[in-house]
């Protein structure tokens, strides 16, 4: 065997190797940039004094803690236990077990409930729709308690509803003996636990939120005002729900929407009516002043095509399951990158909306938000031919490639 025939072999080995490689789809992926915008930085102070005994501020987009003290320490909720009773009502209006149109019969034991009243006859058939705003205005325990019976049939079988709901929201530090937040050492919440049912009752539910603004509601001759007086003392509130027991204190769950931005805000162990609705105003403006609130991805849109080895198609579209907000300090927006962290290796069979990578969005070299990646599409096996190219392709691509799969987009 010549030395030039050798030479010639390896020569040719070579240029099949490169042409090999050549076929390789990079790892790269595209940029997905944040977009930038001039802005003035601001320092943001540490936040008001409140003299509740806990309270949370949230944005309801990012669900960003802004502001919380002893946000986790169990609580009575007294009457913000209606919340929950209304996810359930507004949850069971959506899927068309119940209707605004029904009529529902008043029983004894709704009608003899303790405390606050939409003063309710036993025996009259009151239009569901009332009873809502009976809830919601009124804070009508009557009210409360024969929408229960009208979905569960009995208020405890309502009340064990109540008390799943809660654990599916992850909402680990609540329990619930009824459906109005009569006192009892058995039934508790906390700040933080309200924050996430009210983040997802707006999110839900937009089509029932209205109901929360209402300032007045007439039944039976008698007109009553909301309790909550962020509707007439604060501009930007929209809702929700006041509460208050002796045990309880002076609570309120409220919310509010400013240029686009809408925060939550929950205070618990008020001293008084006063002082909750202060406290509350203080919180939202603290919130509306120091921060800033950005989307910056829309649900089901492509941000990267991933490499699939083995597919039947070469490449998958990867994105979020839904938007993704950021709540960051005024002025620091256009500090924010974003880094796609990719599986690796992404493998067929891909199954429509499992998760095969991260986005992180850094502020300062720290995560401010991070979310799954997950298949837009599902991506069978390939056949024969296709799998075996790939094996070759990925031998090759393991020791001419980086394995690190991570990407600055800016």
């Amino acid at each position: 065997m010549s030395p030039n025939w050798v030479m010639k072999m390896k020569q040719s080995l070579i240029a099949l190797l490169i042409a090999i490689i050549a076929c390789v789809p990079a790892f790269a992926n595209p940029v997905i940039p944040i977009p930038t915008q001039p802005q003035q930085p601001t320092f943001t102070p540490g936040t008001p004094k409140i003299d509740a005994t806990g309270y949370i501020l949230i944005d309801a987009n990012s669900g960003k803690i802004l502001a919380q003290k002893e946000a986790d320490t169990r609580m009575p909720p007294a009457s913000l236990t209606k919340l929950m009773s209304l996810y359930i009502i507004s949850s069971a209006l959506k899927n068309g077990q119940i209707h605004m149109e029904d009529k529902v019969r008043i029983s004894t034991k709704a009608w003899k409930t303790e405390g606050s009243r939409m003063f309710v006859k036993v025996g009259d058939e009151v239009p569901l729709k009332d009873l809502i705003q009976g809830i919601i205005v009124a804070s009508g325990n009557d009210a409360t308690v024969a929408l229960a019976e009208h979905i569960a049939g009995t208020e405890e079988t309502f009340t064990n509803m109540m008390n799943q709901q809660a654990k599916l929201l992850g909402m680990n530090n609540s329990h619930f003996t009824d459906s109005t937040g009569l006192p009892n050492q058995d039934h508790y919440s906390t700040p933080h636990d309200l924050a996430i049912l009210t983040q997802a009752y707006i999110k839900n539910f937009p089509e029932d939120y209205g109901f929360y603004s209402e300032k007045w509601f007439t039944y039976n001759g008698i007109r009553q005002p909301n309790r909550n007086r962020l509707l007439w003392r604060y501009q930007y509130a929209d809702g929700l729900k006041t509460g208050h027991t002796s045990e309880a204190g002076y609570c309120l769950v409220a919310s509010a929407k400013k240029d686009g931005m809408r925060l939550i805000s929950v205070v618990m162990g008020a001293p008084n009516d006063q002082a909750r609705t202060e406290d509350s105003i203080r919180l939202m403006t603290y919130g509306f002043r120091f921060f800033e609130t950005h989307k910056l991805y829309n649900a089901s849109t492509p941000l990267v095509k991933a490499r699939v080895w083995k597919g039947e198609k070469t490449e998958t579209p990867l994105g979020l399951t839904e938007d993704l907000y950021v709540t960051v300090p005024t002025g620091q927006y256009k500090r924010l990158q974003a880094t796609l962290a990719l599986n690796n290796p992404i493998k067929a069979p891909i199954v429509k909306g499992h998760a095969y990578g991260t986005v992180n969005i850094m502020l300062n070299n720290q995560v401010v938000a991070s979310k799954p990646l997950v298949a837009l599409d599902s991506n069978p096996q390939g056949g024969l031919l296709r799998r075996l190219t790939d094996s070759v392709k990925y031998t090759i691509h393991k020791y001419f490639t980086r394995t690190d799969e991570k990407v600055n987009t800016g």
